[in-house]
């Protein structure tokens, strides 16, 4: 029996997309790892931090890009590393340039170096100057949901709220108000950061979630390339089960078969 699978295409940028995991490529042991374990993901998108990675700019150095090659990934650049709207600005041009021209950016501006926590007041002026000047931004945000209502309005294409603080693999800490900006959302919305294993990153797409981002919980996983498999997995059995629709919660018990017939 084939099963009827109703949903709406991943839409980013005016591309579609068949895998709703997005990783990263840092913090692996080695290049030949990260290539392992994002063909096991199944990603079609990679993010790289263009301040901590070599994708053009430091020639005679390994590329990135020489095994994540752009004709086969989408390559999704990040400032991660900046503390203000300018460096990030400037880091998101320079991608630009290295990239050919690829608008497609991951905006992340940090308050501090101990909870690289988004400072939202830099953000929102980075996202400003970003999309006036063509890029087309997803932005890693707090889980506040005016702030991500005042993304979506600026112009960034999708909004990317933290699950967890990025890196400490919690999950998702506020379910509560990820369900209060998914229901407002006019954009993607995307778990980026705080996932730690499999059953977060379905937690995730169970809430409605278009897509999860996710690094430190695959590469800094025992084994990483496993673990990559798991989260494809993860990924398409939460968004099936979001569109299946849990059934009720329920305080007492209830039998699993009609009541009607039994033999006495």
């Amino acid at each position: 029996m084939s099963i009827v699978r109703s949903d709406k295409p991943f839409v980013l940028a005016g591309r579609t997309y068949q895998s709703r995991l997005l990783v990263g490529t840092g913090k692996y042991r080695d290049m030949e790892e990260t290539r392992l374990a994002i063909e096991a993901s199944g990603a079609e998108i990679v993010t790289v931090a263009v301040r901590r990675t070599n994708i053009g700019q430091n020639p005679g150095e390994p590329n990135l890009l020489d095994i994540l090659p752009p004709d086969r990934y989408t390559i999704l650049p990040n400032t991660a590393g900046c503390y203000d709207a300018i460096e990030a600005v400037r880091t998101c041009r320079l991608a630009r340039e290295l990239l050919d021209g690829h608008n497609l950016v991951k905006l992340e501006v940090l308050a501090d170096q101990k909870t690289l926590f988004p400072n939202v007041i830099e953000t929102l002026k980075a996202a400003e100057t970003l999309v006036k000047e063509g890029f087309e931004v997803m932005v890693y945000t707090s889980d506040d949901p005016i702030i991500a209502r005042q993304l979506a309005e600026i112009g960034c294409i999708a909004v990317m709220p933290l699950a967890g603080l990025i890196g400490t693999g919690l999950g998702i800490c506020n379910p509560y108000n990820l369900q209060i900006i998914l229901e407002e959302a006019k954009i993607p919305v995307l778990v980026d950061a705080g996932v730690g294993t499999a059953s977060d990153a379905t937690i995730a797409m169970e809430l409605g979630c278009e897509a999860v981002l996710m690094n430190s919980a695959i590469a800094n996983a025992q084994q990483p390339i496993m673990m990559a498999e798991a989260m494809k997995h993860a990924i398409v059995a939460g968004r099936l089960a979001y569109l299946a629709g849990r059934m009720p919660k329920k305080l007492y018990a209830s039998a699993s078969s009609p009541l009607d017939g039994l033999i006495k």
